[in-house]
């Protein structure tokens, strides 16, 4: 497979969730390419402040280096001490509005390199969705799109790559779920090259569909300082998985890569409290009570 025909889909995919995103909010996507000393670059694209989205991040990286930093061969020794080639496009949206819940989607490809050894390439990617409060719609409707988008490539992947996200994302120092999931794959290679990054372009592709209709539907619903207090609060857990547990902060800066594209997945507000226990029989305890725990959607 050519790698400037995949890096080519990677750079349409940013764009067209650009157009997508500033067509629903109004505002615009600063533009922001770089350049790792090390190898390779990308284009983040950020909005802060919108009237939809908070804040919203739309990163493209292509990098490349002498030796697979330890996050990447963790699940593949075997590979230690390789070249490597990493290209992929990931997003947050951060919404203002709490009853929208924030969305992270990424599709990535990887290649390892070795002299006189045949090339290994992998795929990984996903997309779940973090709510503030529960609407079991919006839940039911995102794992359809998500079950949708893999059933033609085999009716194992939609609940492999169910509990392969479930498993992901979630607080094990706190025995918690950041959110309802989706689906999750890494290491994926085993439909081959072509059709391993098939599934992966599927999966970038039905992104839209899985979110903007929840958005359409909330996105008028009023709120005050009480909801923006629990979005607040909800939004500390997800700083804390992307510090304390994910592999793609963790391998973006191990390759040092760019810092501020790395952490722009950050929500621009966010708080702690001790020992915090919201109400019982609030819509805040039954995001805890009835959403979080690992459920069958569909």
């Amino acid at each position: 497979m050519d790698s400037q025909a995949s890096k080519q889909y990677f750079l349409d995919l940013q764009t067209r969730l650009i157009a997508a995103f500033e067509g629903a909010d109004g505002g615009s996507f600063r533009h922001d390419p770089w350049q790792r000393p090390a190898g390779g670059g990308g284009i983040s694209r950020i909005l802060e402040g919108g009237e939809l989205f908070e804040r919203g991040g739309v990163g493209f990286s292509h990098v490349h280096g002498d030796r697979l930093p330890p996050s990447a061969s963790a699940h593949r020794p075997e590979l230690a001490g390789r070249a490597w080639e990493a290209m992929g496009v990931s997003l947050v949206l951060h919404p203002r509005n709490p009853y929208i819940p924030t969305v992270h989607m990424n599709v990535r490809m990887f290649r390892a390199t070795g002299v006189g050894e045949p090339d290994v390439v992998w795929f990984g990617g996903g997309m779940d969705l973090t709510p503030y409060y529960g609407f079991e719609e919006d839940a039911r409707h995102f794992h359809r799109v998500c079950r949708d988008t893999l059933n033609p490539f085999g009716e194992q992947y939609y609940p492999r790559f169910k509990r392969w996200c479930d498993d992901y994302f979630f607080l094990k120092h706190r025995n918690e779920a950041r959110g309802i999931g989706g689906i999750f794959f890494d290491d994926f290679s085993e439909l081959g090259e072509e059709g391993s990054f098939a599934l992966t372009r599927a999966v970038g592709d039905s992104f839209l569909a899985a979110y903007l209709p929840i958005v359409e539907r909330r996105r008028e619903l009023p709120f005050g300082p009480r909801e923006r207090d629990w979005q607040a609060y909800r939004r500390g857990r997800y700083v804390e998985f992307n510090l304390v547990w994910d592999r793609g902060t963790l391998f973006g800066l191990q390759s040092g890569g760019r810092t501020e594209s790395i952490l722009m997945s950050m929500p621009p507000l966010a708080q702690w409290r001790y020992d915090y226990q919201p109400e019982a029989g609030s819509p805040e305890a039954g995001l805890l009570t009835d959403f979080l725990p690992h459920r069958d959607w569909l």
